[in-house]
């Protein structure tokens, strides 16, 4: 789900929760406007909360991408450097599979970017 998508449904059903509890009660005009005022600074702080804390979890994913996704890698390439000398066959099996996981990698990272530039 995209974040833009999440925030606009949240900010639809906050509003119309809003609007039904306003018209369902009784009021005078002033309270009417002042309770409007209010609800509105309220939707506004959550909207700003849910915001920060989107940001906060993609900053997180990138974080982890970056530190730990490379030494992985670097880890798997050691550990199989011994296989690639035993067996032809083998050692192209095992670059062919290193070359997935890093694509599959890459584009995790573009995923990523893409959805932190929105």
């Amino acid at each position: 789900m995209k974040t833009s998508t999440f925030i606009a449904g949240l900010a639809v059903g906050s509003v119309a929760a809003a609007v039904t509890v306003l018209y369902s009660t009784p009021q005078s005009g002033s309270d009417m406007r002042s309770t409007v005022a209010t609800a509105s600074a309220d939707l506004k702080a959550k909207l700003k909360d849910v915001k920060g804390r989107v940001d906060e979890l993609k900053d997180s994913v990138t974080d982890f991408a970056n530190e730990n996704v490379p030494s992985t890698i670097e880890g798997v390439k050691d550990s199989l450097g011994g296989w690639r000398t035993a067996d032809p066959g083998s050692r192209n099996r095992l670059e062919n599979e290193i070359q997935e996981i890093q694509n599959a990698i890459e584009e995790l990272e573009r995923s990523v970017a893409a959805q932190h530039s929105h």
